[in-house]
């Protein structure tokens, strides 16, 4: 069976993911996941669809989300205590987040990169950018099916975000685990559906910038679900919280 080869995180939506050797599912998700997100003066979302290039900055947080590190490209660190302000609620591809907005230095040093007037928000409750699948997963062989289609020697997994990352499995071999449960480390997963893909996974994941026709290449061998949805790696619903390791192997229970 697949095992676990990377996990990944995003402090700030839209901006680099956090690898971590390890990390701690709840029901909701992890508690560092998405725990801040950024608006415009409107109150519109700003994530890497809108600004690519914010997926060059770097970001961290601890589990309350009490204090927030960003690190850019030249080595400009900027960090401080969480100290929020305003409640805002904004909404996101279908939901709505709730939360308060941050007063601090990052949104004006984001700004340049952004190409855009921000303000940084943090969730009231961890978790809450998001209303179901708190984990995703994707495997190396449905990347490496993706690669041969593409025409390229391998795609980055990070193109497409996800929480769980697996290898050592057949290509697509996780969309037959939907409707059933898995164990990976101390979590149980049920694997709900397949994940719909955007235009995010079109951009190369250390600069922000479209580089790979993804989609089209996924419907033309994969075609489309419901005719809408292109479809590449899995949502997954914790039935029993536990912590995932770097090297946890997939178990199926059923």
């Amino acid at each position: 069976m697949p095992t676990v080869s990377r996990l990944n995180i995003a402090p700030v939506k839209g901006l680099a993911l956090e690898s971590r050797p390890e990390i701690r599912l709840e029901p909701w998700g992890v508690a560092e996941d998405r725990r801040f997100y950024l608006v415009d003066p409107t109150g519109r979302l700003v994530d890497g669809l809108i600004a690519g290039p914010l997926v060059q900055v770097a970001a961290w947080t601890d589990p309350g989300g009490e204090r927030l590190r960003l690190t850019f490209p030249n080595g400009l660190v900027v960090e401080d205590d969480v100290r929020v302000t305003d409640p805002i609620e904004t909404a996101m591809y279908g939901r709505t987040a709730v939360g308060h907005v941050v007063d601090g230095p990052w949104a004006a040093v984001l700004e340049p990169i952004a190409g855009r007037p921000l303000r940084l928000v943090r969730v009231d409750e961890p978790g809450r950018t998001r209303t179901d699948h708190p984990a995703t997963l994707i495997g190396d062989g449905s990347l490496d099916q993706l690669a041969r289609h593409l025409g390229v020697p391998s795609v980055d997994p990070r193109r497409f975000r996800m929480l769980i990352e697996l290898v050592g499995g057949a290509p697509h071999e996780e969309d037959t685990w939907c409707d059933r449960r898995v164990a990976i480390g101390g979590t149980i997963l049920r694997i709900s559906k397949p994940v719909p893909r955007c235009a995010i996974t079109t951009q190369d994941p250390d600069t922000g910038v479209r580089d790979l026709d993804t989609l089209r290449t996924i419907i033309a061998y994969r075609g489309l679900r419901n005719d809408k949805d292109i479809d590449f790696g899995v949502w997954g619903e914790v039935e029993r919280p536990g912590t995932i390791r770097v090297g946890d192997e997939v178990a199926l229970l059923d």
